[in-house]
Protein backbone atom coordinates (compact mmCIF):
# COMPACT_ATOMS: atom_id res chain seq x y z
CA UNK A 1 0.00 0.00 0.00
CA UNK A 2 1.13 3.37 -0.78
CA UNK A 3 1.88 5.91 1.86
CA UNK A 4 1.34 9.29 1.28
CA UNK A 5 2.34 12.21 3.62
CA UNK A 6 -0.97 13.92 5.35
CA UNK A 7 -1.30 17.66 4.89
CA UNK A 8 -2.05 20.36 7.68
CA UNK A 9 -4.86 22.76 6.23
CA UNK A 10 -4.74 26.20 7.38
CA UNK A 11 -8.15 27.49 8.96
CA UNK A 12 -11.00 28.22 6.79
CA UNK A 13 -10.87 31.58 8.02
CA UNK A 14 -7.06 32.50 7.43
CA UNK A 15 -7.37 30.52 3.72
CA UNK A 16 -10.59 33.21 2.84
CA UNK A 17 -8.80 36.03 3.92
CA UNK A 18 -5.88 34.87 1.68
CA UNK A 19 -8.43 34.72 -1.41
CA UNK A 20 -10.10 38.17 -0.28
CA UNK A 21 -6.21 39.70 -0.58
CA UNK A 22 -6.13 38.18 -4.49
CA UNK A 23 -3.27 36.96 -6.50
CA UNK A 24 -1.55 40.19 -7.85
CA UNK A 25 -1.82 42.26 -3.94
CA UNK A 26 -0.06 38.70 -2.04
CA UNK A 27 2.72 38.50 -4.57
CA UNK A 28 3.57 42.31 -4.46
CA UNK A 29 3.35 42.57 -0.36
CA UNK A 30 5.12 39.16 -0.32
CA UNK A 31 7.48 40.87 -2.14
CA UNK A 32 7.89 43.72 0.34
CA UNK A 33 7.93 41.29 2.68
CA UNK A 34 10.82 39.64 1.21
CA UNK A 35 9.76 36.85 -0.58
CA UNK A 36 10.79 37.85 -4.30
CA UNK A 37 8.96 35.12 -6.36
CA UNK A 38 5.76 33.30 -4.86
CA UNK A 39 4.24 33.73 -8.60
CA UNK A 40 4.13 30.29 -10.37
CA UNK A 41 5.19 31.50 -13.44
CA UNK A 42 3.63 29.33 -16.62
CA UNK A 43 0.50 28.02 -15.78
CA UNK A 44 -2.56 30.54 -16.71
CA UNK A 45 -6.51 30.76 -16.02
CA UNK A 46 -7.98 28.26 -18.74
CA UNK A 47 -11.40 29.17 -17.14
CA UNK A 48 -11.91 33.09 -16.41
CA UNK A 49 -13.48 34.77 -13.97
CA UNK A 50 -12.29 31.86 -10.99
CA UNK A 51 -10.92 33.00 -8.39
CA UNK A 52 -9.82 30.89 -5.32
CA UNK A 53 -7.50 29.86 -2.69
CA UNK A 54 -6.98 26.82 -0.72
CA UNK A 55 -3.69 24.46 1.08
CA UNK A 56 -1.69 22.82 -1.40
CA UNK A 57 -1.69 18.84 -2.51
CA UNK A 58 1.20 18.23 -4.40
CA UNK A 59 2.00 16.13 -7.25
CA UNK A 60 5.14 15.74 -8.71
CA UNK A 61 6.51 14.30 -12.51
CA UNK A 62 9.96 13.32 -13.33
CA UNK A 63 11.49 12.62 -16.74
CA UNK A 64 10.23 8.80 -16.93
CA UNK A 65 12.61 6.21 -16.58
CA UNK A 66 11.48 2.60 -17.44
CA UNK A 67 13.11 0.56 -14.96
CA UNK A 68 11.01 2.57 -12.14
CA UNK A 69 7.83 3.10 -14.02
CA UNK A 70 7.13 0.73 -16.85
CA UNK A 71 4.14 -0.93 -18.58
CA UNK A 72 3.74 -2.40 -14.89
CA UNK A 73 1.56 0.46 -14.01
CA UNK A 74 -1.42 -0.74 -15.91
CA UNK A 75 -1.28 -4.21 -14.28
CA UNK A 76 -1.62 -2.47 -10.85
CA UNK A 77 -3.34 1.18 -11.32
CA UNK A 78 -2.26 1.93 -7.73
CA UNK A 79 1.17 2.50 -9.21
CA UNK A 80 -0.01 5.63 -10.78
CA UNK A 81 0.56 7.88 -8.04
CA UNK A 82 -0.92 11.03 -9.77
CA UNK A 83 -4.43 8.78 -8.52
CA UNK A 84 -2.95 9.08 -5.00
CA UNK A 85 -2.72 12.95 -4.75
CA UNK A 86 -6.48 13.06 -5.58
CA UNK A 87 -7.42 10.13 -2.65
CA UNK A 88 -5.83 13.11 -0.39
CA UNK A 89 -8.48 15.89 -1.69
CA UNK A 90 -10.68 17.00 0.75
CA UNK A 91 -13.08 20.25 -0.22
CA UNK A 92 -10.72 23.67 -0.34
CA UNK A 93 -7.89 21.72 -1.40
CA UNK A 94 -6.10 22.95 -4.52
CA UNK A 95 -3.55 20.21 -6.45
CA UNK A 96 -0.73 21.90 -7.27
CA UNK A 97 1.27 19.48 -9.73
CA UNK A 98 5.06 19.68 -10.89
CA UNK A 99 4.92 18.23 -14.40
CA UNK A 100 8.32 20.24 -15.31
CA UNK A 101 6.40 22.71 -17.65
CA UNK A 102 6.35 19.54 -20.11
CA UNK A 103 3.01 19.74 -22.35
CA UNK A 104 3.53 16.55 -24.23
CA UNK A 105 1.51 14.76 -21.32
CA UNK A 106 -1.75 15.21 -19.92
CA UNK A 107 -1.11 14.65 -16.08
CA UNK A 108 -5.31 14.40 -15.69
CA UNK A 109 -8.11 13.12 -17.99
CA UNK A 110 -11.91 14.13 -18.12
CA UNK A 111 -11.88 10.90 -15.15
CA UNK A 112 -9.33 11.95 -12.70
CA UNK A 113 -10.52 15.49 -13.26
CA UNK A 114 -14.33 14.15 -12.58
CA UNK A 115 -13.22 12.40 -9.46
CA UNK A 116 -11.45 15.66 -8.14
CA UNK A 117 -14.47 17.97 -8.86
CA UNK A 118 -16.70 15.28 -7.18
CA UNK A 119 -14.25 15.28 -3.61
CA UNK A 120 -14.49 19.09 -3.45
CA UNK A 121 -11.58 20.38 -5.02
CA UNK A 122 -11.26 24.18 -5.20
CA UNK A 123 -9.04 24.12 -8.62
CA UNK A 124 -6.11 22.85 -10.15
CA UNK A 125 -2.28 24.72 -10.65
CA UNK A 126 -0.23 22.69 -13.10
CA UNK A 127 3.17 23.24 -14.34
CA UNK A 128 2.28 21.28 -17.79
CA UNK A 129 -0.53 20.07 -19.54
CA UNK A 130 -3.86 18.23 -18.94
CA UNK A 131 -6.14 15.62 -21.35
CA UNK A 132 -9.72 15.61 -22.59
CA UNK A 133 -10.18 19.70 -22.00
CA UNK A 134 -13.45 19.46 -24.19
CA UNK A 135 -15.09 17.41 -21.52
CA UNK A 136 -13.47 19.00 -18.68
CA UNK A 137 -14.73 21.87 -19.34
CA UNK A 138 -18.21 21.10 -18.73
CA UNK A 139 -16.60 20.13 -15.30
CA UNK A 140 -16.36 24.49 -14.91
CA UNK A 141 -13.39 23.33 -12.25
CA UNK A 142 -11.01 26.32 -11.84
CA UNK A 143 -7.90 25.28 -13.75
CA UNK A 144 -4.53 27.25 -13.98
CA UNK A 145 -2.84 25.58 -16.95
CA UNK A 146 0.35 25.36 -19.40
CA UNK A 147 -1.05 23.71 -22.11
CA UNK A 148 -3.56 21.35 -22.85
CA UNK A 149 -2.39 17.86 -24.87
CA UNK A 150 -4.47 15.08 -26.34
CA UNK A 151 -1.20 12.64 -25.08
CA UNK A 152 -1.71 10.65 -21.33
CA UNK A 153 0.04 10.96 -18.34
CA UNK A 154 3.22 8.76 -19.25
CA UNK A 155 2.81 8.53 -22.65
CA UNK A 156 6.15 10.33 -23.70
CA UNK A 157 8.43 11.20 -21.23
CA UNK A 158 6.76 11.98 -17.47
CA UNK A 159 6.08 9.80 -14.50
CA UNK A 160 4.38 10.66 -11.51
CA UNK A 161 7.25 10.61 -8.82
CA UNK A 162 5.91 11.64 -5.79
CA UNK A 163 2.77 13.12 -3.59
CA UNK A 164 2.82 15.54 -0.71
CA UNK A 165 6.37 16.58 -1.24
CA UNK A 166 8.07 20.10 -1.03
CA UNK A 167 8.05 20.75 -5.41
CA UNK A 168 9.47 22.96 -7.67
CA UNK A 169 6.23 24.58 -9.50
CA UNK A 170 6.60 27.18 -12.07
CA UNK A 171 10.01 28.39 -10.64
CA UNK A 172 8.29 28.45 -7.17
CA UNK A 173 9.08 26.36 -4.06
CA UNK A 174 5.78 24.64 -2.71
CA UNK A 175 5.53 23.04 0.66
CA UNK A 176 2.64 20.65 1.31
CA UNK A 177 -0.16 22.98 3.45
CA UNK A 178 0.78 26.55 1.73
CA UNK A 179 -2.03 28.60 0.72
CA UNK A 180 -2.74 28.65 -2.83
CA UNK A 181 -4.31 32.12 -4.37
CA UNK A 182 -5.37 32.27 -8.16
CA UNK A 183 -7.41 34.29 -10.50
CA UNK A 184 -7.10 36.05 -13.97
CA UNK A 185 -3.30 37.58 -12.88
CA UNK A 186 -2.22 33.82 -11.88
CA UNK A 187 -1.33 31.59 -9.14
CA UNK A 188 0.66 32.95 -6.19
CA UNK A 189 1.98 30.71 -3.08
CA UNK A 190 1.45 32.08 0.32
CA UNK A 191 3.73 30.64 2.79
CA UNK A 192 1.29 29.63 5.76
CA UNK A 193 4.13 31.34 8.05
CA UNK A 194 3.37 34.65 6.62
CA UNK A 195 -0.13 34.74 5.75
CA UNK A 196 -1.09 36.76 8.49
CA UNK A 197 1.07 39.49 7.81
CA UNK A 198 0.77 39.38 4.78
CA UNK A 199 -3.17 39.65 4.90
CA UNK A 200 -2.43 42.78 7.79
CA UNK A 201 0.05 44.45 5.72
CA UNK A 202 -2.12 44.27 2.40
CA UNK A 203 -5.13 45.49 4.34
CA UNK A 204 -3.36 48.78 4.96
CA UNK A 205 -2.45 49.07 1.38
CA UNK A 206 -5.82 48.72 0.29
CA UNK A 207 -7.06 51.00 3.06
CA UNK A 208 -5.95 54.20 0.52
CA UNK A 209 -6.39 52.42 -2.93
CA UNK A 210 -9.92 53.33 -3.42
CA UNK A 211 -8.89 57.14 -2.96
CA UNK A 212 -6.06 57.46 -4.79
CA UNK A 213 -7.92 55.73 -8.38
CA UNK A 214 -10.79 57.90 -7.76
CA UNK A 215 -8.15 60.57 -7.48
CA UNK A 216 -6.04 59.20 -10.64
CA UNK A 217 -9.39 58.86 -12.61
CA UNK A 218 -10.08 62.54 -12.27
CA UNK A 219 -6.76 63.57 -13.55
CA UNK A 220 -4.98 64.11 -10.32
CA UNK A 221 -0.95 63.61 -10.21
CA UNK A 222 0.09 60.59 -10.28
CA UNK A 223 2.99 61.56 -8.34
CA UNK A 224 1.18 62.34 -5.47
CA UNK A 225 -1.90 59.89 -5.17
CA UNK A 226 0.54 56.58 -6.12
CA UNK A 227 1.69 55.45 -4.13
CA UNK A 228 -0.16 57.77 -1.49
CA UNK A 229 2.39 60.70 -0.93
CA UNK A 230 2.57 62.06 2.96
CA UNK A 231 1.16 65.41 1.14
CA UNK A 232 -2.13 63.89 0.88
CA UNK A 233 -2.72 61.93 3.57
CA UNK A 234 -4.64 64.33 5.74
CA UNK A 235 -6.99 64.60 2.58
CA UNK A 236 -7.28 61.05 2.21
CA UNK A 237 -8.16 61.10 6.37
CA UNK A 238 -11.00 63.64 5.76
CA UNK A 239 -12.26 61.57 2.51
CA UNK A 240 -12.15 58.35 4.98
CA UNK A 241 -14.42 60.08 7.54
CA UNK A 242 -16.97 60.34 4.80
CA UNK A 243 -16.00 56.93 3.43
CA UNK A 244 -15.54 54.67 5.84
CA UNK A 245 -13.97 51.18 5.13
CA UNK A 246 -16.28 48.21 5.16
CA UNK A 247 -15.47 45.45 6.98
CA UNK A 248 -16.21 41.82 5.10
Amino acid sequence: MTEIAKITRPSADLVARVQAVGAATASATLAHMGIRNCHITGPVSFNKGKSIAGPALTLQFMPKREDLYGEGEYASVEKQLHRHVLYQVEKGDVVVVDARGDITAGVFGDMMMTYFRGRGGAGMVVDGAIRDFVNVQKLDIPLWLTAVTPNFHTQTGLMPFAVNVPIACGGVTVIPGDIIVADDDGAVCVPVALAEQMIQNATQHHEWEDFSRMKLMQGAPLQRYYPLHEDARAEYEEWRKSNPIQQS
